[in-house]
């Protein structure tokens, strides 16, 4: 897992790196400029004035070692280390509520809204998927099973972005239910703020459950189907134990490693995923700041996103792999 966030660091830096540099010593110019039109300095002409700025900009490029190639050892040593120690810099133009233009701040004060909203929205799809997963595994080849089919292959043939369009168009604009931006419009010192976010969360919710829910119960009624041919299951039903007791107590647990697994990598994904539904239903998380951030060239957060999305998904794969082991004992004894 170190080797996959260390690989996807130097690959991210090696794409940006050379733009990222022409972006750094430009802000340093442009800090110097400014400098001078805020500062006491007397110059006797435009020319003199100019070379004073090279002269201050050269000086800060080379203290903060930007006279030396992005790739050259130092630098990109250095780099690294302070990506992997949560260092991310600043935003060049984005701020936290506070006016902080860390990275760190900005992507902190993002992640909760993501984490509710794909979290809630995983939590609910799970659920439905399970229980309606385990109930068509024991009707196979009825009404129910072939429709599930069709609708997880139809809902998955569908791009999100449009049906999240075709949602606000229907339930803020022709039938105004909920709002247009899910951006809560109060303040979050105000007491009502909570209640305000649950509502303005709702529609992007809605479409992530509804988008979401087929698959999942497809993929759980593939697991149960499974274990419902084992030959314990058999044994089960030749005891005289009742259907529904067989397909979720017995055959449910026993296909519970591989659903789990796959939920919390569900969850995983869905925080890359997060960029096209936070954008068009306007939500204020961490996939609407990486298409601002993307939208105006804004490197730094573009690289601490990166770093935050690829420890999010090497943490639950490593969550993953320890819920297998404590579900399964055979993984255990292998």
């Amino acid at each position: 897992m170190l080797i996959v966030v260390f690989a996807t660091m130097v690959l991210t830096l090696a794409l940006l790196g050379s733009t990222m540099d022409k972006i750094l010593i430009d802000t340093v110019r442009f800090d110097e400029i400014n400098a001078v039109n805020q500062g006491k300095f007397h110059f006797q002409s435009p020319d003199q004035r100019q070379k004073y700025i090279e002269a201050q900009t050269m000086i800060h490029i080379q203290a903060q070692g930007l006279d030396k190639p992005w790739y050259s050892p130092n630098r990109f040593g250095n780099t690294l280390v302070k990506l992997l120690t949560l260092d991310l810099g600043k935003s060049h133009f984005f701020t936290s509520a506070s006016g902080s233009s860390s990275v760190r701040d900005i992507i902190m004060e993002k992640l909760p809204y993501t984490v509710l909203l794909f979290t809630s929205s995983t939590i609910i799809v799970s659920l439905i998927g399970v229980y309606t997963g385990a109930f068509l595994a024991d009707k196979s080849g009825s009404v129910w099973e072939r429709s599930n089919s069709f609708l997880a292959v139809l809902t998955s043939s569908f791009p999100v972005w449009w049906v999240g369009m075709l949602m606000i168009f229907v339930f803020a604009f022709l039938y105004p239910i909920f709002p247009a931006r899910s951006t809560p419009l109060t303040s979050p010192s105000d007491p009502f703020y909570v209640l305000d976010l649950l509502y303005h969360m709702t529609l992007p919710l809605i479409t992530i459950v509804l988008m979401s829910f087929t698959s999942s119960a497809y993929i759980v009624k593939y697991f149960v189907v499974g274990i419902l041919r084992e030959d314990f299951i058999a044994a089960k039903t030749a005891m005289g134990l009742p259907k529904k007791r067989i397909v979720y107590s017995h055959a449910l647990r026993n296909a519970g490693p591989p659903i789990i697994t796959g939920i919390v990598l569900g969850l995983a994904s869905s925080f890359g995923g997060s960029i096209i539904i936070e954008e068009v239903f306007d939500w204020p998380g961490m996939g609407k700041l990486y298409y601002d951030a993307i939208s105006t060239n804004d490197l730094p957060i573009i690289i601490g996103l990166t770093y935050f999305f690829t420890l999010i998904f090497v943490i639950a794969v490593f969550i993953a792999d320890i819920i297998y082991a404590f579900l399964d004992p055979r993984v255990k004894i292998g």
